[in-house]
């Protein structure tokens, strides 16, 4: 029998897919890495799932405690994916721009989710940086995974996106081609 035992264990090793209509009368071979297919939806799965794995070992994250962290949605889902399998309670602090959708997502995951003024400095503690600060301080056992500084992001890229795309293209990279967050797709892989 083939399976897994945690749908944890599916994030990750998503296939490239040749792109046809759009390069029609181009020469290269243009590739898209299907990161849709991770169990949460994006390639910030691999960096949810990494960053509270190295707060795990490390000691920064233990049974019972709180994952609190400020964010604008895609991370937020990763971590919470993760989070809520692992048992995690979690707090995300989001600026009132969101979608409500995001925010529902979040709260399905079984998230409390916070929300901060958008029209503040980000040193103001209104912000939801700040607030997100404050929370980590203030609730026992918690733990801010602090996507923007986190090491582990585009450390999860350089394990696993990384070296995927070089095997499942046999090494013939020429360019490759991300959108920015946090940046932790792009240097992890490049």
């Amino acid at each position: 029998m083939q399976y897994v035992e945690s749908i944890l264990d599916l994030v990750g090793g998503t296939p490239l897919l040749r792109l046809h209509k759009v390069t029609e009368g181009l020469r290269p071979t243009v590739l898209a890495k299907l990161e849709q297919l991770n169990p949460g939806g994006s390639v910030k799965d691999r960096i949810g799932l990494a960053m509270i794995e190295d707060a795990e070992r490390s000691g920064l994250l233990r049974p019972g405690g709180t994952l609190v962290e400020p964010t604008s949605g895609n991370t937020g889902h990763g971590l919470a994916m993760a989070a809520a399998l692992k048992g995690y309670k979690m707090v995300f602090v989001m600026p009132d721009k969101m979608s409500s959708e995001k925010i529902s997502l979040l709260r399905a995951y079984g998230a409390e989710v916070v929300v901060c003024p958008t029209n503040v400095e980000r040193e103001s503690p209104q912000s939801y940086y700040s607030v997100a600060d404050r929370l980590t301080r203030e609730i026992p056992g918690a733990f801010q995974p602090n996507q923007y500084f986190n090491p582990r992001n585009p450390e999860a890229h350089y394990r696993t996106t990384g070296p995927e795309i070089w095997n499942q293209t046999d090494g013939r990279v020429t360019v490759f081609v991300t959108g920015i967050g946090t940046g932790g797709t792009i240097s992890g892989v490049g």
